[in-house]
């Protein structure tokens, strides 16, 4: 980021954010103040960078201060905006959505939207009562919303059927207080339905979980009826094409987990199996 006009107008968006925490609008301030000379303005800039360094290198900054954070250390990660345009129901014959919370919504997006027929998938909250929230109110657990990803998606390509099949192999559905290492309400797996079909869909596949005993523990996934979708910060769209190392990380420990929980149902059913010969 190299216009001097743009950073300027980003830092007084930020100031005006109430999503920006205290301690980040400090320093944002001071910055705006220190800019009114009109001089050594990339000096002050660089000066900002190093005070937000710690927080960002820890990723503990807010989601729109850590965009700002990427964009004036250049790098163009920071410059990537979710395309708003295209999540939008265009052909209302054969498109729906789809909403599933499954753990964390930066591990939920890649593994739908690299599927045939996937129109756009979208990082968010949902399932609360807090009007507008955002990552910091979210991650208390005290909004009510979990973290989700909502799917506009093509039924002549791919199924709502085959989505939630999918779904079941995301996640640990007999796990009700998180998923894998995300802990907390607002990572509780849940099916968001839009319609009757929807939920017969859902209600289904689920029974059908629960019939094969493919785990020892309670199938615990809720269906719910689908509620205000609301699109987190700009920060959590397509978290793995934003920070793919950071993402590879988080997305090895979650596999990991996952294999284990499959390693073992695997080694339930066939014990079974002997058993009952």
């Amino acid at each position: 980021m190299k216009d001097e006009q743009k950073v300027t107008n980003t830092l007084y968006n930020l100031i005006l954010n109430p999503n920006t925490r205290e301690w980040e609008r400090k320093v944002l301030v001071e910055t705006k103040n220190d800019l009114e000379d009109k001089e050594n303005f990339w000096d002050k800039i660089a000066a900002l960078e190093a005070v937000l360094r710690p927080l960002a290198l820890r990723n503990n900054l807010t989601p729109d201060v850590a965009d700002f954070y990427l964009q004036i250390t250049n790098d163009p990660v920071g410059e990537k905006n979710f395309d708003w345009s295209k999540h939008t129901l265009s052909n209302l014959d054969y498109q729906e959505r789809a909403i599933f919370a499954g753990g964390c919504f930066w591990c939920m997006v890649e593994p739908f939207e690299t599927q045939s027929g996937i129109v756009s998938v979208l990082s968010g909250y949902t399932g609360g009562d807090t009007t507008s929230p955002n990552y910091d109110q979210v991650s208390s657990g005290l909004t009510g919303h979990v973290e989700a990803v909502e799917i506009i998606f093509d039924r002549r390509i791919i199924s709502y059927e085959e989505l939630v099949e999918l779904y079941w192999q995301l996640t640990d559905p007999t796990d009700a207080f998180g998923q894998f290492q995300d802990r907390g309400e607002q990572y509780q797996p849940i099916i968001f339905v839009q319609n009757e079909k929807q939920r017969q869909v859902a209600e289904k596949s689920k029974n059908k979980l629960i019939e094969s005993e493919k785990y020892k523990q309670p199938i615990v996934t809720q269906i719910k009826k689908a509620d205000t979708f609301w699109p987190a910060e700009n920060y959590h769209q397509q978290f793995y094409k934003k920070q793919p190392k950071r993402y590879k990380q988080i997305k090895r420990v979650r596999h990991q987990l996952l294999l284990y929980q499959q390693l073992k149902s695997k080694l339930r059913q066939i014990f079974k199996g002997r058993a009952k010969k």
